[in-house]
């Protein structure tokens, strides 16, 4: 067999996916040029989850798009028992596109007796059949490492940078990272929008409440720009943008690439200090009654270019860079 003949066609390629996210797997199909394939995925009257994929797979190069967001056990499995029956019907390979990697901020034993659950997380994904992981901002970079398959980890900021280069007023806006772990990405939006940046020392008092302590960088009478990978009860986000109020800050908004909004997020952001919430539609963004304007970017365009150039054997590298006053690649 010639080496042309071992090369996947464009015919083969099949897109399909579970019931997390159904609009952002539809719109990433339209970017590719193929129909989201035809697969059930229901319920039993026990609420057990069936997977049935209604055509043949056989031999195909097949990628399922399957978000772990609310609720996360649910989906969760429908991407387990969906990588399965893949599998089972003889794909050639499976790639679990997972825009947003639930379980991820139980990354590490930060206290006695407790799991690491985002490395059980990877190890179920194998276990089902999973080839490939396709994901998007991680929580923690170290979790790539979790994996003992192929994992393409994109980033958000080449999507975001389209939008801050033409809503920001790049001379007198500082880069906030909400928090310690965020400082690596606060410092790569600082870079590409050429801003200076700072960072806001918080104390977490529990899972749903941080108390910000201080602010290190010059905000006065700056607009701000918080950074954070993922936000859910909106804790981090308004107990920084309350801190950087109180040193002077004129504006502040807030730039996130999952939006898994909960009825805390709502309540803090109603009537808080944010003026806007920038985020995307890697998990399906309840705007509620907070009352602050959520601006929902696509990443559609940039997981379907990885996902063709994924098929080709193409480098998907290049998705990871952006221009920027420096030329420099994004780390966000």
């Amino acid at each position: 067999m010639t080496e042309e003949q071992n090369l996947i066609h464009p015919h083969q390629l099949k897109i399909f996916c579970g019931n997390s996210n159904v609009p952002l797997a539809e719109e990433i199909c339209s970017k590719v040029g193929i129909p989201l394939g035809d697969a059930e995925v229901t319920k039993f009257p026990n609420a057990e989850i069936f997977v049935k994929i209604n055509e043949n797979i056989r031999g195909r190069d097949v990628f399922v798009i399957q978000s772990i967001c609310y609720p996360p056990n649910q989906h969760l499995m429908e991407l387990l028992i969906f990588l399965d029956a893949a599998r089972r019907a003889s794909a050639s390979r499976i790639t679990a596109v997972i825009p947003f990697y639930g379980y991820a901020r139980q990354d590490r034993k930060d206290q006695p007796r407790v799991p690491i659950t985002s490395k059980l997380v990877a190890n179920l994904l194998v276990a089902a059949g999973a080839n490939r992981i396709l994901t998007m901002d991680l929580h923690a970079q170290q979790i790539v490492g979790f994996f003992d398959i192929p994992v393409d980890h994109l980033y958000a900021s080449p999507i975001f940078y389209d939008y801050l280069a033409t809503h920001t007023d790049t001379e007198n806006t500082v880069v906030i990272s909400p928090d310690v772990g965020s400082m690596k990405m606060a410092a790569a939006y600082a870079n590409i929008l050429g801003c200076p940046f700072g960072v806001v020392a918080k104390k977490r008092i529990d899972a749903a409440n941080v108390q910000a302590e201080s602010v290190v960088g010059d905000v006065k009478g700056k607009e701000v720009l918080i950074v954070d990978d993922i936000t859910e009860t909106a804790g981090t986000l308004t107990a920084a943008a309350k801190i950087v109020r109180a040193h002077g800050a004129t504006k502040v908004r807030a730039c996130v690439t999952h939006g898994v909004l909960n009825e805390y997020a709502h309540g803090r952001l109603k009537g808080g200090p944010l003026d806007e919430l920038i985020t995307t539609n890697t998990t399906p963004v309840d705007a509620g009654d907070s009352g602050v304007p959520i601006t929902v970017i696509s990443v559609a365009s940039l997981l379907g270019e990885a996902i063709t150039r994924t098929h080709s054997s193409e480098s998907v590298s290049s998705l990871f860079r952006l221009k920027s006053k420096e030329e420099t690649p994004a780390e966000a």
